[in-house]
């Protein structure tokens, strides 16, 4: 991807990897004879909509906000799950939605009975995830997530018609095959009163390496156990992965101690919050990661008892800061062939998922434009932020 004269920061999401991503879903949707649902969670890019009603009927929502996207701009209702519904919010999202899962026991007694027409759930809690960072992890210890087995009565409330069940992220199948032990283990007695199960997010299918035969025959296996469940999938990463960068420019360059930082016109607090929350190093097109430092965050520490060299054999190292007031809106070392220099621009790979849904306008720094890299090659802007959404955020 070459683009003359592009102006940065910018989002650049590619219709033809979003379209990859989309086919193959469609047909895991297919051969697994489930339904796969956008979680806006993820991707929220309202515009790409019309290419992914092409594929996808469905989207799931976790506010009144994504519940009216669903409905507004989807245009089919949401299947909708909140960790709490507000009183005066719930029957607009009952308006918007298909589908309401509670998290709650006590959720489901205040609620339900104003819940209409749409199809119930209770969202359950296994006890088990292989997440290994908490942060992320929706089934740690005391975690504000789903009912556990023994909350749940032998005989469900008579309007519950489905489970929902999210212990993943960015898992491979093989993970859900150990996942789906427990979750039978502990729920498959309630099974025969409902009629539908979410597994949730964290699918991520679309990833090169993710086994789909083995997800295959663990559904096969599942419809001939359960064959009156409906199953859904509602992943989000899956949809977005590697569709498109993060295309930032260098602004300055300076020096302490021997550490050279260069300063970007994008912020990873602002902009790529999940590199300090997880954290996780993305990838930097044409850059690798200095061995100093691997996958090992300890940033602080090492800089302090052994500062790195600029030059590192033949080189050239950085820290890569963001353009905000905050002292830990960095992170380091990417090792280029060359010096880099002020203008010269620096592109973060796979930042399509997780990255718009999440930013924010912290010391009111320009706010990355949107791109669609169009199937003909054309860049078309879908969105360009300036001043007042700025204001608009304080008003």
């Amino acid at each position: 991807m070459i683009i003359d004269n592009l102006k940065t920061p910018v989002y650049i999401i590619e219709e033809n990897r979003l379209r990859h991503n989309l086919t193959l879903i469609r047909e895991v949707a297919c051969r697994t004879d489930s339904e796969w649902i956008l979680a806006f969670k993820a991707f929220a890019l309202w515009k790409t909509f019309p290419i992914f009603r092409e594929y996808i009927h469905a989207t799931t929502a976790s506010s009144l906000s994504e519940a009216r996207l669903a409905l507004e701009e989807f245009g089919a209702k949401a299947h909708t799950y909140s960790p709490a519904y507000k009183d005066d919010e719930f029957d607009a999202i009952v308006r918007c939605s298909s589908h309401l899962t509670f998290n709650s026991l006590s959720q489901y007694e205040r609620f339900h009975a104003r819940a209409g027409e749409c199809s119930l759930g209770l969202r359950v809690n296994p006890e088990y995830s292989e997440v290994g960072t908490m942060l992320y992890n929706p089934c740690a210890p005391g975690t504000r997530f789903g009912v556990t087995a023994d909350k749940l009565p032998e005989q469900l409330p008579k309007d519950i018609r489905g489970f929902h069940c999210h212990c993943h992220c960015e898992s491979g199948s093989d993970v859900f095959e150990r996942t789906l032990q427990h979750i039978e283990e502990k729920f498959a007695k309630w099974f025969p009163q409902i009629e539908w199960i979410n597994f949730g997010g964290g699918h991520l299918v679309t990833r090169k390496d993710y086994d789909i035969e083995l997800l295959v025959r663990l559904m096969e296996e599942f419809h001939k156990r359960y064959p009156w469940l409906k199953v859904i999938f509602e992943p989000g990463s899956a949809f977005a992965w590697q569709t498109g960068p993060l295309v930032a420019s260098v602004v300055d360059i300076v020096e302490d101690k021997g550490i050279r930082t260069a300063i970007l016109d994008v912020s990873f607090t602002c902009h790529m919050p999940d590199c300090l929350e997880m954290p996780y190093y993305p990838e930097v097109r044409g850059a690798s990661l200095s061995p100093k430092l691997g996958d090992d965050r300890g940033l602080e520490e090492d800089y302090c008892s052994d500062p790195q060299p600029p030059n590192l054999g033949g080189l050239y190292c950085y820290r890569l800061g963001g353009n905000s007031c905050l002292s830990g809106d960095f992170m380091g070392d990417w090792c280029f062939d060359h010096e880099l220099q002020v203008g010269e621009e620096v592109v973060f790979e796979d930042m399509i998922h997780y990255t718009t849904v999440k930013t924010n306008t912290f010391n009111g720094i320009t706010h990355p434009a949107i791109g669609m890299l169009r199937s003909d090659g054309s860049l078309q802007i879908l969105r360009q932020f300036g001043y007042e959404d700025y204001r608009n955020r304080m008003d």
